[in-house]
C-alpha cells in the first residue's frame, strides 16, 4: 500500500513572517507500508521534529493506492480530498469519484484538498523594480527580492504550499504570480495581507481565486428535461452578490431569471433552478464574487461542468420513399432509416425487433422485407436511449404504391409519390424540408419550399430562446438585431416566402418578449432590418396569408409598431423604406412630423413618433366593409402619449392623382377586424390639399384609399334615358312640323336661313341622341360600335353647336342691321361650311393626334365617350373648348337681341306699361333663345367646377345638367314650333284646311249615296 501524506511544517525560520505569525510550508511524502501501519503513521511522524524553530503539524493521508495487477493499480482519495485538475482532464471518468484506476508507472497520482485555494495574480510595481525586466544577475536578484517579500506576507496562511512568480511584463512593471494554499482561507485575511504587501511595495494588486467560493452541481449526467438545482456558496460575506455565467463552446452567457431559469442571489448562498435541462444548459458554470479595497481587486470564482444526457429529434424516411409493387406476388427489400443531428450524446440505438442495422453520419438504417400481398406492411420503429436510460422512439411509415393505386410519376428530383401523399426532400444548403403534394388524381401540385437560409434560421432560433435566462434579454436582443440586419441586407439570399416568414417571425418574437429596447445601436439595427424587408425586390415573398390566416404584412406592422414604441429612439431616423420622426416642436401637446414627404400634425398628445412605411400598402389587405378601394399612399403610423382629445391631420402624397368624381377613404388599420376602417377618420374633401388630407381622432396606422370606380349618381342613367327619349320624340315631331309648314314659313331669306338652321340643329341633335341611347351600357357594347358612336356624337354635337352659331349670327345680323338684306345663297354656303366642315376638321385632327383614335387616347371604353385626363388634358377638350366659345358668342348675341327688343319697347310703349312689358319681353326672349342657342350647356361647364365627392351641390348640378340638356330636343320643339307664332298659325291653318277638306269629302259622299 502506497500512502501520500501532506506534512504541514510550520516554523518562524522557514520564511520571515510578519509580526508574530508563523510561516507555513507543505511537504508531500510517499510511503510504502502495510495496511496495518496506516493508522499508526500519524503517531510515528508527529514527533518527527523536536525543535523550537519549527515543528510538524496536521499530518493527513490524501491518497491510498493498491496494485490490482502488474500493470494497473487503483487509487482512492480520502475524505475531503479529490483528484486534481490534471488527472480530471486526462481521465474524465475519475472526476467526481474517489477511486481511479491507473497504469503502473513511476508517476505519482495525488489527490488534492477540497479546500485547496489557487490564486493567480498580477502585481503592478513602481520603477524601483526595473531590474526585474532585464536579464542576468540583476533580474535574478530583483526576482528573489520580490518573491521573498511576497512569501513573507502570504506564507503565514495555514496550508501555504507554493508561490511562484511566473513572469514579468511591461505596461508599467507587472509581475504575474501563482500561489497555492491547501486549506481554506478567509477572504478578509487575504485582503489584509494584500494591503500590507501593496503598502510595503507601493504597488497595486489584482488576484483571481478558486476555492474560496464553492459551486455545488448535480451528479453528471443530468437527465434531459429534468429540473436541476445549482448552489453557489461563500463561507463569509464578500460584500456583494455573485455573477453567474455559463460558458458553452466559445460563447459565454450571464444567467438571469427567464422562462427556464430562476435565480436567487444572496451574499452567502445563491441558487439556480433550471426547469428543464437541455443541450442549451450544458457547459461550464461559473459563480464569481468581486472584492475591491484600495489598490486591491480580488475575483473569487468557482467553476463546475454540467453534462446533460440528450434526446434527439428523429427524422424518418425510406428508400425508395414510396415502394412500388407491380404485382401482389412481388417481394421487395427497402431501407428504413432514422436520422438525427450530430450530437455529443452517445446514443444506444436499437430497433423494435432485431434487425440488421448500419450507421453512417447519424443515420441508422435497417433492411425491411415487404410482401406486396399484405395490405399494411409492418412499420419498423427505432429507439434511441441516452445515458439516463431515457428513450425516444420514431416509427418509419412505409407507404406502398400497389398496381392499381394512382400516383404521381417521378419528375426531376421528386420520386414516384402515392396519390394523396406529400413527397419530402431535404433542403440543400439551408434548413428545412421542402414538400410537394400529389393529388388524389395523381397530379403534382406546385412545390412548397419552407427552406430557410441557415444564418437566418440561427437568428430565429436565438430569438426564440432569448428570454429563457441565458444572457440578459437586452444583450441577446442586441445580438439578434445585429445579425438580422446583416442577413436581411442580402435580399438576393432571402428572396423566398420561407425566409420572409422567418424574418418577420424574429421581429414578432422579440416584440412579444421585450419590455424595452434601450440600446440605440440595437434600435438602429432593428430599423435597418425592417427597412430591408420592404425592399421592392422582395415583393413576391409577401404571400397573402400564412397558416394562421394572418398576412405577413399584418404581423410585420404590429411587430414593428410595438418595437418602435419601446425603442430608445432619440433622433429622426430615415432608412430606405422606413422613416421614423420624432415630435419636432417643444410644445408637449402639438407635434408636426414629416415622413417620406407626408406631413403629420398632431394635437392632444406628447412624445409622438411618426413612422412611414414604403411598399407596405401593397401587402396589407385593402378591403373595407361595404367598400373596395386601392391604397394610394404609403402607410403612416403614429404613436404617442395621449394627454387629451387627439386630432391628427395627415397630408398624404398620392401615388396616383385623384381622378374627378372618385372618392377617397381615410382609413386606419383595425387589428380586431383585420382590415382598414374609416371609424374615427374623415376625408377633408377634394378641394383641400389636392384631395389628400385626412383628419383622424385616434392613434393608429393610416393610409388613404382611392375608390376603384367613380361615384355613381343614383338613377342618373334612368333619368338620362327618359329625357333623351322625350328629346328624340320631340325632335321627330319638330322635323315633321318643319316639313309640313316649310313652304309657308320660308318666305324671306332670313326666315329661310333661320328654319334651315333649325332643321340642321334638330337633325344633328337627333342623330347624337339616338347614338347615346344605343349605348346605355358601355361595358357590353362592342368596341367597334363604341368607337363609331363616339365619333358620331363628337361630330354631331359639334355640328349642332356650329349651326347654333350660324343661327345666332343670323339673329344678331337681323337685330343690328334691320334693313340690310341677307344673301340667301352666300349665307347658306357659309352656314354649310361652318356647320359641317369645321366640326369635321376638329374631329379629324383630334383622332389624328390621338394615335388614330385608339382606346385610352381618343375615347374610353368604360364610358364610350371622349377622355378626360385632367385640366386641359384629354380629347374631351376638343369638344368643350369649341362649345364654350360658341355658347359665349350665342349668349352675347342673345344679349344684343334682348337689348334691341328693350330699346324698341321703350320707344313705342306708354310709360305706365313699360316695366311689365319689358319684363315679359326679356323672359320670353330668354326662354325662346336659350335652348336653340345651347345656353343650357353652361350647366355642363359648371360640372367641371364641382366634384361628386363634394356632396349634394355637385349632385344637384349633375341632375340639372342631365334634365336640361336631355330635354333640349323638347325645348327646341317648344321654341321653334310651339313658341313661334308664324309656325303655329301656319300649322293650325293646315290642320283647319285638312279638316274642311275631310268634311267636304264626307258631305259629297253622303249626297252621292242619297241620289242613288
Amino acid at each position: 500500500m502506497r500512502t501520500l501524506i501532506f506534512l504541514y511544517i510550520l516554523g518562524l525560520n522557514i520564511c520571515q513572517a510578519a509580526g508574530q505569525d508563523n510561516s507555513t510550508q507543505v511537504y508531500r511524502v510517499q510511503l510504502k507500508a502495510d495496511q496495518s501501519l496506516i493508522e499508526k503513521i500519524n503517531k510515528i511522524l508527529k514527533p518527527f521534529v523536536k525543535n523550537t524553530s519549527f515543528y510538524v503539524d496536521d499530518l493527513e493521508i490524501t491518497t491510498q493506492c493498491e496494485n490490482l495487477s502488474s500493470k494497473t493499480k487503483q487509487c482512492n482519495c480520502t475524505h475531503d480530498y479529490m483528484w486534481n485538475d490534471k488527472i480530471c482532464e486526462s481521465n474524465e471518468n475519475c472526476c467526481g469519484k474517489p477511486e481511479c484506476t491507473f497504469l503502473t508507472t513511476g508517476e505519482v497520482y495525488q489527490c488534492v484538498s477540497k479546500d485547496l485555494v489557487n490564486i493567480r495574480g498580477s502585481l503592478t510595481l513602481t520603477s524601483n523594480y526595473t531590474d526585474c525586466l532585464r536579464e542576468g544577475n540583476n533580474h535574478r536578484l530583483c526576482h528573489d527580492n520580490l518573491l521573498k517579500k511576497m512569501k513573507t506576507e502570504f506564507s503565514t496562511f495555514k496550508g501555504f504550499d507554493t508561490l511562484e512568480i511566473t513572469k514579468f511584463r511591461t505596461g508599467s512593471i507587472i509581475a504575474d504570480f501563482e500561489m497555492t494554499i491547501v486549506s481554506r482561507i478567509a477572504a478578509k485575511d487575504l485582503i489584509s495581507k494584500s494591503e500590507h504587501l501593496t503598502r510595503q511595495l507601493n504597488a497595486s494588486l489584482s488576484m483571481e481565486t478558486t476555492g474560496v467560493v464553492t459551486l455545488d452541481m448535480p451528479t453528471n449526467p443530468v437527465c434531459y428535461n429534468h429540473t436541476t438545482n445549482l448552489t453557489c456558496r461563500s463561507a463569509e460575506d464578500l460584500g456583494s452578490t455573485p455573477s453567474l455565467t455559463l460558458t458553452r463552446a466559445t460563447q459565454q452567457f450571464v444567467i438571469t431569471n427567464g422562462t427556464i431559469s430562476t435565480i436567487n442571489l444572496g451574499r452567502l448562498v445563491s441558487t439556480i433552478q433550471l426547469k428543464s435541462a437541455s443541450e442549451l444548459w450544458a457547459g461550464q458554470y461559473k459563480c464569481a464574487y468581486t472584492q475591491n479595497s484600495g489598490f486591491i481587486s480580488i475575483y473569487h470564482k468557482a467553476t463546475a461542468e454540467m453534462d446533460v444526457a440528450l434526446l434527439p429529434d428523429i427524422r424518418t424516411f425510406t428508400e425508395p420513399s414510396f415502394p412500388r409493387c407491380k404485382t401482389n406476388k412481388e417481394i421487395m427489400e427497402i431501407s428504413a432509416s432514422c436520422e438525427v443531428d450530430k450530437s455529443s450524446e452517445n446514443y444506444t440505438v436499437r430497433w423494435d425487433v432485431p434487425r440488421q442495422t448500419s450507421e453512417k453520419a447519424g443515420t441508422y438504417t435497417t433492411k425491411v422485407i415487404i410482401e406486396c400481398k399484405n395490405e399494411v406492411p409492418e412499420a419498423p420503429s427505432c429507439i434511441f436511449t441516452n445515458r439516463c436510460n431515457q428513450n425516444r422512439r420514431a416509427t418509419v411509415q412505409i407507404n406502398i404504391i400497389k398496381g392499381d393505386d394512382k400516383f404521381c410519376k417521378a419528375e426531376g428530383e421528386w420520386e414516384d409519390t402515392k396519390a394523396n401523399f406529400t413527397a419530402q426532400l431535404k433542403c440543400q444548403n439551408s434548413a428545412g424540408i421542402k414538400q410537394r403534394k400529389c393529388t388524389s388524381d395523381g397530379e403534382w401540385l406546385a412545390e412548397e419550399s419552407p427552406c430557410v437560409n441557415s444564418a437566418l434560421k440561427s437568428v430565429l432560433e436565438s430569438a426564440l430562446i432569448a428570454d429563457i435566462g441565458l444572457g440578459e434579454l437586452d444583450t441577446n436582443a442586441a445580438d439578434i438585431f445585429d445579425r438580422l440586419q446583416n442577413v436581411t441586407a442580402q435580399t438576393d439570399v432571402i428572396n423566398s416566402v420561407a425566409n420572409m416568414n422567418a424574418s418577420i417571425a424574429v421581429l414578432q418574437t422579440l416584440s412579444l418578449k421585450l419590455q424595452a429596447l434601450n440600446n440605440e445601436i440595437s434600435a438602429n439595427n432593428f430599423l435597418n432590418s425592417s427597412s430591408h424587408l420592404l425592399d421592392r425586390t422582395l415583393a413576391n415573398t409577401w404571400t397573402p396569408e400564412t397558416s394562421e390566416n394572418i398576412t405577413l404584412a399584418e404581423k410585420y406592422l404590429t411587430s414593428v409598431e410595438q418595437l418602435i414604441s419601446i425603442s430608445n429612439i432619440t433622433r429622426n431616423t430615415t432608412k430606405s423604406n422606413v422613416d421614423v420622426h420624432l415630435c419636432d416642436t417643444n410644445n408637449r401637446i402639438h407635434c408636426n412630423n414629416t415622413v417620406f414627404n407626408v406631413s403629420v400634425s398632431l394635437t392632444g398628445a406628447s412624445n409622438a413618433i411618426t413612422t412611414g412605411f414604403k411598399e407596405l400598402d401593397k401587402y396589407l389587405p385593402n378591403s373595407r366593409v361595404n367598400e373596395t378601394g386601392d391604397p394610394n399612399s404609403i402607410v403612416v403610423s403614429t404613436i404617442a402619449n395621449k394627454s387629451s382629445d387627439i386630432e391628427i391631420t395627415i397630408d398624404f402624397q398620392l401615388f396616383t392623382p385623384r381622378p374627378r368624381n372618385v372618392k377617397m377613404y381615410c382609413v386606419s388599420w383595425d387589428n380586431n377586424t383585420r382590415q382598414w376602417s374609416d371609424v374615427g377618420c374623415r376625408w377633408a374633401g377634394s378641394s383641400v390639399a389636392a384631395g389628400s388630407r385626412c383628419i383622424c381622432t385616434h392613434l393608429s396606422s393610416f393610409t388613404i384609399l382611392m375608390s376603384k370606380e367613380p361615384l355613381e349618381i343614383p338613377f342618373l342613367n334612368e333619368i338620362t334615358i327618359a329625357v333623351m327619349s322625350i328629346s328624340v320624340i320631340s325632335l321627330v315631331i319638330s322635323l315633321t312640323i318643319e316639313l309640313i309648314v316649310w313652304s309657308d314659313v320660308v318666305k324671306t331669306n332670313t326666315l329661310y336661313l333661320r328654319h334651315t338652321a333649325h332643321v340642321n340643329i334638330s337633325i344633328c341633335l337627333l342623330v347624337a341622341d339616338c347614338c347615346f341611347l344605343a349605348i346605355t351600357d358601355p361595358e357590353s357594347t362592342a368596341d367597334l360600335w363604341c368607337k363609331t358612336s363616339v365619333v358620331l356624337r363628337h361630330f354631331c354635337y359639334l355640328a349642332m353647336f356650329f349651326w347654333m352659331l350660324c343661327l345666332s349670327m343670323i339673329l344678331l345680323h337681323q337685330a343690328v342691321f334691320l334693313f340690310h338684306r341677307v344673301s340667301k345663297t352666300y349665307y347658306l354656303r357659309f352656314s354649310l361650311v361652318l356647320g359641317y366642315a369645321c366640326p369635321f376638321l376638329i374631329v379629324f385632327v383630334t383622332i389624328f393626334v390621338s394615335d388614330g383614335g385608339v382606346e385610352g387616347s381618343y375615347y374610353s371604353k368604360e364610358t364610350c365617350w371622349l377622355l378626360y385626363k385632367g385640366f386641359m388634358k384629354g380629347s374631351i377638350f376638343s369638344f368643350i373648348l369649341p362649345i364654350f366659345i360658341i355658347v359665349f358668342v350665342n349668349i352675347f348675341s342673345m344679349a344684343v337681341v334682348i337689348m334691341k327688343l328693350l330699346q324698341h319697347h321703350q320707344s313705342t310703349e306708354a310709360s305706365q306699361d313699360k316695366e311689365k312689358t319689358t319684363a315679359k319681353t326679356v323672359i320670353r326672349s330668354v326662354i325662346l333663345l336659350s335652348p336653340i342657342f345651347g345656353v343650357t350647356w353652361m350647366f355642363g361647364f359648371a360640372i367641371f367646377l364641382f366634384d361628386l365627392a363634394d356632396g349634394p351641390v355637385a349632385l344637384a348640378m349633375y341632375y340639372l345638367f342631365t334634365v336640361t340638356n336631355g330635354l333640349q330636343g323638347f325645348f327646341i320643339l317648344l321654341t321653334t314650333c310651339v313658341g313661334d307664332k308664324m309656325t303655329r298659325d301656319t300649322l293650325m291653318k293646315r290642320f283647319r284646311k285638312y279638316g274642311q277638306q275631310s268634311m267636304s269629302e264626307s258631305t259629297l259622299k253622303g249626297d252621292s249615296t242619297l241620289k242613288k
